[in-house]
C-alpha cells in the first residue's frame, strides 16, 4: 500500500514550460499500468504543448475545479472542435484522437484537475504524434516527438524529415 498526499508530490513541469504546476502522482507511488498527474492551469496555462494524440495510450481528464477547454479531431486531417470540460466533468480520448487542453486566456479562475492514462505509467515518445505547422512543407503536419538530453522536445516531421528543438 503507498500513500500520498497531492500537495507532497513534487511539481514536474513540461519542458515547453506550459504550465506551473504538473504533479506526476504515478511517479511519486510508483505506479505501473496507468499515469496519473495532478494540475492547476492558471489562465492561459495548457495540459500539453499543443494539439497532440498518444497512438498508444488513451488519456481522460477529470477536471475538479474551474473550467477547461479542450480542442480535438478524431484524426490529423480532421476539422478542429472545441470542448468546454467544467467542474466534475469527465473527457476521454483514445488512441489516436488529438486534443489540446487548457486554461483560456481571458479565465477569471484556475483550473485544477487530473489526467490518466493506460496502459502503462508512462507513454512512449515515439508514440505521440504533434500537429505543428511546418516551415519546410509549409503546411500543418504531424510531428514526432523525441525528447533530448537537455531536456527539450525535438519535433520532426512526418512529412519531409525536417526537425526543431522546442524547450
Amino acid at each position: 500500500m503507498e500513500k500520498v498526499t497531492i500537495d507532497d508530490v513534487e511539481t514536474e513541469t513540461n519542458p515547453m514550460d506550459v504550465h506551473t504546476i504538473r504533479r506526476p502522482v504515478s511517479k511519486a507511488l510508483g505506479f505501473t499500468d496507468f499515469a496519473m498527474n495532478y494540475f492547476e492551469l492558471e489562465p492561459g496555462e495548457s495540459f500539453s504543448g499543443g494539439l497532440h494524440t498518444h497512438h498508444d495510450q488513451e488519456e481522460v481528464f477529470y477536471v475538479q475545479e474551474g473550467t477547461a477547454t479542450f480542442d480535438v479531431r478524431e484524426s490529423a486531417d480532421d476539422e478542429t472542435e472545441t470542448i468546454t470540460v467544467g467542474a466534475g466533468d469527465v473527457i476521454r480520448f483514445a488512441p489516436g484522437e488529438f486534443q489540446h487542453g487548457y486554461n483560456d486566456d481571458d479565465a477569471e479562475e484556475t483550473v485544477a484537475g487530473f489526467a490518466f492514462g493506460a496502459p502503462d505509467s508512462q507513454h512512449d515518445w515515439d508514440q505521440i504524434e504533434s500537429l505543428q505547422y511546418c516551415r519546410e512543407c509549409e503546411a500543418e503536419t504531424g510531428h514526432g516527438l523525441e525528447l533530448t538530453a537537455d531536456g527539450d522536445f525535438r519535433m520532426t516531421c512526418s512529412e519531409c524529415g525536417n526537425s526543431f528543438v522546442v524547450g
